[in-house]
Order: structure tokens, then sequence, then C-alpha cells
């Protein structure tokens, strides 16, 4: 059987970030899960700087050797899961910036979306990532996983611990990026 290739994008870059915890959670269901090869991309560890190159890229004319290696791990790609927190009602800067770097190396995969946050669960977050993720044809989900009050959900070692409700939006989305990454890829090979 095929296994596509899944990123998991962590997209919080703040010292003492509680919201790893659901990046570690959400990661280690999928090392389990049959259909993806998983890696994780910490936008935090990556560190790129404000979008440096003088070119669109559209063109993918890089200049500078952190924006090559970006696009390369993006590029392998099937399929994206982005954690997402929500910063004043909004997305965080990182990953606008991380996804301005590039374009056509995002076009036509679907992207799974996990937010987390206080009561509202990072939902305003996530609404506006599709937004900027659909700019350059990425194919965000319209099943996730919301988390409010997440840090009532992580316990004393830093864990984070589900419950039911999350479970069941967590199986829900897998079954929706399965059948769009088959989809898409099938796309990407044979239409376009």
């Amino acid at each position: 059987m095929e296994k596509f290739k899944l990123k998991i994008i962590i997209t919080s870059t703040r010292d003492e970030r509680q919201g790893i915890s659901v990046a570690n959670w959400f990661t280690d269901k999928m090392n389990s899960n049959e259909n993806f090869d998983v890696e994780v991309l910490d936008l935090k560890k990556i560190n790129l700087p404000m979008l440096d190159e003088p070119t669109h890229p559209r063109l993918q004319q890089y200049r500078y050797e952190h924006t090559k290696e970006w696009s390369k791990k993006i590029g392998e790609a099937d399929a994206y899961a982005f954690v997402i927190p929500e910063y004043n009602y909004s997305l965080p800067p990182a990953l606008v910036n991380a996804v301005d770097y590039l374009y056509k190396e995002w076009n036509y995969k679907p992207a799974a979306l996990i937010s987390y946050g206080g009561i509202s669960a990072g939902l305003r977050s996530a609404q506006m990532s599709k937004l900027l993720l659909t700019t350059v044809k990425l194919v965000p989900l319209t099943e996730g996983i919301s988390i409010p009050l997440f840090s009532k959900k992580i316990n004393e070692q830093g864990v984070f611990i589900s419950d039911d409700s999350i479970d069941r939006s967590f199986d829900t989305m897998m079954d929706e990026l399965l059948k769009w990454t088959k989809g898409l890829k099938y796309m990407r090979e044979n239409i376009i």
C-alpha cells in the first residue's frame, strides 16, 4: 500500500509555548497511521527570516539556502497538517511568512488544520489561515480539530490529554485528509 508524505507544521514560535503539547499529541497519533509517513517541521526551529527573496516565489529562482531547504521540504509533501494557535484573533505571523516564501511547492495539496486556544478554540485563526492557504492553491479541509481551553488539557508532565470529542474530530479529519490526498496526488500526476 502506498504511503503518503505528511508534513506536520508547528506554527507557534513563542518561547515556552504550551501548544507544543498539542503538536506532540497529534504527531504521536499520526506516527501509528498506516497511510502517512510523517515529518514534523517546527517553524521555531527552522527559523526562517522575514521573507527576503528578491523575486516572486512562483519563479522559483531562490537565492538563499534557507529558502532552497524550505522549498525541498514543502515540495516533497503530499499533504500538510498545520498546528495553529490564535494570536490576537488572528493567525501566527510565522505561518504567514512560511507560506509566503513559496508558491508552486504548495499547489494542489490538502491541508488539515488543528487549532487551539481559549474559549474560541483557535477557530478565528483557522478561518483566517484558510484565506492564506487557498491563495497558494492549497486545499484546506472543512473538517478539522479545534481545541478550546487547551491548556486545561495539559497534565503536570506537559502532555496533552485528549477527550472523546477531540478524538472523533481527529478520526473524521483523517478520513477526509486521506481522500483529498489521494485525489489531489492523482490530479497532480495525471491532469496538470
